[in-house]
């Protein structure tokens, strides 16, 4: 292998669980991408310096020099300050999972105009049970019936929207019963239903760029070997 030629380097993955549905459609069949694929826990992102340190650990476990591509947004600084070493990393540049969710940064701005006050569920954060709905219980064993409501409230007053994202109609179906069941919990804040068909087309254009760096937009970022990531 030519380590000068970056092309050539071996293709690794190192993403959220949230996404793993979504890559493993895409990547199963592109030689090169099916293996050497890791998806880690959505609850990771609530202690963005266990996101940070565990991201590090996985990239410098690596051998080999690599091509690396990161399925996470910057959420909420866990990625800041990130090393590449001896590898480059490919990563979206955006805040969150949501506008990968959705396809790209003009898709997510679209939905934030409509209603700026929007709280996305999908496929992997409703397996996860990471929802307002989940929330409330555990809050509930912990701190009692009114001290739950009081801290859902002061969370939740200023969301209007709960917005189920997926990859198809089928799926839509199956996670729709779910979802319902959190949207009944969160109409005490005001918030209204909707669904959206999401798209694969940031997932796409990710492990294009990995193959031609002249596709490199504004919505993705490539951090060249001895970089490091930050917040700018």
């Amino acid at each position: 292998m030519n380590e000068s030629n970056p092309y050539s380097r071996p293709k690794v993955v190192l993403a959220c669980q949230v996404f793993q549905n979504w890559l493993e459609v895409i990547l199963r069949s592109l030689p090169g991408w099916d293996n050497n694929i890791t998806f880690f826990d959505y609850g990771l992102h609530k202690v963005p310096k266990n996101l940070r340190q565990t991201i590090q650990n996985a990239i410098d476990s690596i051998d080999q020099p690599s091509m690396i591509l990161l399925g996470y947004g910057l959420c909420g600084n866990g990625l800041n300050n990130i090393n590449a070493g001896k590898h480059y990393l490919l990563i979206p540049r955006t805040d969150d999972c949501i506008a990968m969710l959705l396809g790209s940064y003009q898709a997510y701005k679209r939905e934030m105009d409509k209603e700026p006050g929007t709280y996305y569920l999908s496929k992997g954060w409703l397996e996860a049970g990471s929802n307002p709905l989940q929330e409330y219980q555990d809050l509930e064993k912990k701190y009692g019936q009114d001290q739950a409501n009081w801290l859902m409230e002061y969370q939740y007053h200023n969301y209007k929207r709960l917005m189920l994202v997926a990859r198809s109609t089928e799926e839509l179906a199956y996670y729709r019963p779910k979802a319902l069941e959190v949207a009944e919990y969160c109409a005490r804040f005001g918030m209204k239903y909707d669904e959206i068909i999401g798209s694969d087309d940031y997932f796409n254009t990710l492990v294009e760029i990995a193959g031609n760096f002249d596709k490199l937009g504004g919505e993705y970022l490539l951090i060249p070997p001895g970089g490091i990531l930050t917040q700018a």
